[in-house]
């Protein structure tokens, strides 16, 4: 424990954790040294890991009770909990909370680099909690009342005659299982009682209000999220991991690599329900996502 170092990278985001060997399995001090830097920076990086598939789990399960690899995305293969994030399959580009349309998204997400592309590919995650900080008083007031509508099916903004037959199938089997949940805008954070912005991609409307009004008020929220101030920019290199807390934070997957193969995978740790300021919590609409996550305490 006395080993670790946590060398921060951004003022508001993200810190290199030196000392530890998280190939082996970690005692109850080092374990909760990690969550309180979690914590604090909202995204570790770990470099030189000795891992497979099988130790970023076993990594993974100190924060929690693991996750299916996704609810509607095969996992790899005699790996049910690991999901291939794969150029070939399709690009992230977007910004995103992790799940967010189902009742209870993952607290954590891991991500371990397999193949590196030889520039680009750099995964930007950013602070939300940073974010709701940063709006003036009555823009936070005033999205501390709002929910948003959150839904795994819709069109990423790309017109269904600019797909080819290839990523039409991955579009239907990513919306194979419809989901539709309604979370706080404002998320607290059930471990240090931070504010955050609960919106990202997956967020299409606000409840009561109209979709082109919606639009208007979640990419100005957004807009905040996304201030290069409140924003890790991480270029990987091979054999690094990287965990990052997916209840206040959402990330981007930069397609800047001309195509070159580009696959790291991910497992995510179950999370609880989302609670909004008032201690409401969120509600799922459609959709049953028991096969991918149980509710953790």
């Amino acid at each position: 424990m006395s080993d670790i170092e946590i060398q921060k990278v951004t003022a508001h985001i993200g810190a290199r954790v030196l000392g530890v060997d998280i190939s082996k399995p970690l005692d109850d001090i080092t374990a909760a040294a990690l969550r309180t830097a979690l914590n604090e920076h909202k995204a570790l990086v770990f470099d030189d890991v000795d891992l497979d598939d099988e130790g970023q789990q076993a990594f993974a399960r100190h924060f929690g009770d693991l996750t299916t690899a996704h609810p509607t995305v095969p996992a790899v293969d005699g790996a049910p909990n690991v999901l291939p994030v794969d150029s070939e399959r399709g690009r992230a580009n977007h910004w995103h909370t992790d799940v967010t349309f189902v009742l209870n998204p993952p607290q954590a997400s891991t991500l371990r680099s397999i193949t590196v592309p030889p520039y680009g590919g750099e995964t930007l995650i950013a602070n939300s909690a940073a974010a709701y900080r940063d709006l003036p008083e009555p823009l936070r007031a005033f999205a501390d009342t709002l929910w948003a509508e959150h839904t795994n099916d819709y069109d990423y903004a790309v017109p269904d005659e600019s797909i080819d037959e290839e990523q039409a199938a991955q579009r239907a089997q990513f919306t194979s299982i419809k989901f539709r949940t309604v979370h706080p805008v404002v998320r607290v954070h059930p471990l240090t009682g931070e504010r955050g912005l609960f919106i990202g991609g997956f967020a299409q409307r606000i409840a009561g209000l109209s979709v082109g009004e919606s639009r208007k008020i979640l990419d100005l929220l957004q807009a905040y999220v996304t201030r290069p101030e409140n924003v890790l920019r991480w270029r990987w290199s091979p054999n690094q991991l990287v965990l990052f807390d997916n209840r206040i934070t959402q990330h981007y997957a930069i397609d800047n690599y001309d195509g070159l193969p580009r696959r790291l995978h991910r497992v995510t740790v179950a999370g609880g329900v989302p609670v909004g300021i008032e201690g409401e919590e969120s509600h799922s609409i459609t959709g049953d996502a028991s096969h991918y996550t149980s509710v953790a305490a």
